[in-house]
Parts: C-alpha cells; structure tokens; sequence
C-alpha cells in the first residue's frame, strides 16, 4: 500500500506543485538529485569517481511533446557531453526517448537525438536508453534496435523484471548483441502486464539476471535488494563468470554503505546520477521502490524543523 502511495504521488500535479514549492523538499531531494544544472552532476561524478565509483548521468525528464523542449533536453545533453570531456571524465548517460521527442514523430526523434548520438560517439560516452512505462516498452526496444540496425553499437536499453513480457525482451536483446541494465521497475502497472506480489517480481529478476550473466553482454545489475545481489555473486561464483563481465548499479544517494562494501570486494559499481528541475516524480519512485528511504525524508524534516536540535548528532 506504500508503494502504490508514493507511486500516485508521483503522478499528483496538486501534490507536486505543494512539495516542490518548500524548500525543506528540495533539500530533502538533494540526497537523491544533487542540483538542476550540469555543473552539479558534473560534480557529483567527480565525487564519485574520487570513491571509486563509476557513474551514468541522467537529465530528468520524459514524454516531452512541445518540440523547443525536446531540443532543450538535447542541449543539455550536449552540454553534458562536453563539460564531462573538458574536465577528463568518464561516464555513461542515460536518456528516454520521449524526453528527445518520440511522442512528436519518428522523424523528429531521428533530427534531435542523432546530434547527441553523434556527441557521444566522439567522447567516447555509453548511451543507455531508460524504460518508461509498459505503454512505450515496445516503441522502446522498437527504437533501439533501429539505432542499433544503423550502425550505433555504443548503446544499451534497460529492462524491467516486473513485467511478465520481459523474458521474451531479454532473448531478444541477448540475440541483438546489446546490453542490458535490468530492474524491478517502478512505474504503477496493471496486474495483466506485471507482476505486482514482490516475492514472484524478485523470482523473475534472478531468473532473467542469470540468463543475461550467462548469454548477454555485459549486463548491469540494477538493484539494492541485498538478496538479489548475493544472488549475482552466488551465481557468478558458481558459474566462473569473472567480475569483470558484469557491474552493479545503484542509485546516487541509496545505500552507500552497499557502494562501499561491493568496491571493497572487487566488484564494479556504478551510480546512476539524475539532475534537473524534474526531481519530484523522479523521488517519488525512489520512495516507491524502497519505502526504507522516506527515514532519510524524516530526518531531514526534523532536522530543518525548530526541534531540530533534539535530533541525534552522527
């Protein structure tokens, strides 16, 4: 029921323009979005990088439809692009292809995207196209294999192990050649298309993040469930698939400590690092998926409250 909560939430223009007009919200985002502009992401990467941590950007936003919008988002990933180049950085970026203009035309998408794409290819950067709700997953994966078709191979989609059509995505991206980030997903879907009980969504995401360690490319781990990842390494071990064949990713701000401690073990991290004005829905999933983290929302309101000195001192 929690998380059905945050996920109506998230899509509440009425809640949305209450809480993201207080500044103790914003502050409170700022774990999980560190700022709105390319110099704060940019930052933040170099944090990471100085943790030892890789790290995918993220400019926050989906179904565009006003065409000044959708080359806006391109811009910044341009700019993105290159501020990361100028300061000597690796990373990847993730981006939706609503967010570049697929609900304006196809032919749209092809003029604003192909730029970025282009921009990537000479920076050396990993694009990864984020999944959006079941309604575009087919239009997704339709788009990427077009690119991939075309020539760009520096490129991976993201899979969701709640919904149901998944194993038949994962065949067909394993047959591609493509990486795979995959992910219980976060979006409210019907029970005909996804499975809803957490127990049979975990089950599906061991059963498709084995199929990708063993037969994908690459595959990104996208999880903080700790049972999903001692799954990863439990398999890996079993199966002698070397660290160096697979990575985790987590989300900038969650479970740091976990960050930490698979570093420590040898294994690659990588944070995946949203930014922009676009941060309330983008919370409000992040609240969905792991309810643990409205304590750190708790904190931070007690903390810019007036009885803020009675909270504990770490």
């Amino acid at each position: 029921m929690l998380r059905k909560g945050f996920l109506e939430l998230a899509g509440s223009d009425g809640v949305r323009r209450i809480l993201t007009g207080t500044p103790v919200t914003r502050a409170m985002s700022q774990r999980f979005v560190p700022g709105e502009r390319v110099e704060d992401v940019v930052a933040a990467i170099r944090t990471a990088a100085d943790s030892g941590l890789a790290a995918t950007a993220n400019y926050l936003g989906e179904a565009v439809r006003s065409p000044d919008d959708a080359r806006a988002a391109a811009g910044v990933y341009l700019d993105l692009l290159q501020a990361v180049e100028d300061e000597g950085l690796q990373t990847h970026a993730s981006l939706k292809f609503t967010q570049m203009g697929q609900d304006i035309s196809d032919a749209f998408l092809e003029e604003n995207l192909t730029p970025v794409l282009e921009r990537a290819r000479a920076t050396g950067t990993f694009l990864r196209f984020d999944m959006e709700s079941s309604a575009y997953t087919t239009r997704t994966l339709d788009a990427f294999e077009s690119l991939w078709n075309r020539g760009w191979r520096e490129i991976g989609v993201v899979l969701q192990a709640y919904l149901k059509r998944t194993a038949g995505d994962v065949r067909r991206m394993i047959d591609l050649g493509a990486r795979v980030r995959l992910c219980k997903g976060a979006y409210a879907e019907s029970p005909d298309v996804a499975y809803t009980e957490m127990p049979r969504i975990r089950r599906n995401f061991v059963e498709l993040m084995e199929w990708l360690m063993a037969d994908g490319v690459y595959p990104a781990i996208a999880t903080h469930d700790e049972s999903l990842i001692s799954a990863a390494r439990e398999f890996a071990d079993r199966r002698g698939i070397g660290r160096d064949r697979f990575e985790f990713q987590l989300l900038y701000g969650v479970r740091r400590d976990l960050q930490v401690q698979l570093i420590e073990e040898g294994y690659t991290v990588r944070v995946y690092v949203p930014f922009g004005d676009q941060w309330y829905p983008y919370l409000m999933r992040r609240l969905a998926e792991r309810p643990e983290n409205l304590a750190f929302m708790v904190e931070s309101l007690v903390k810019e409250s007036p009885l803020g000195f009675l909270w504990p001192r770490r």
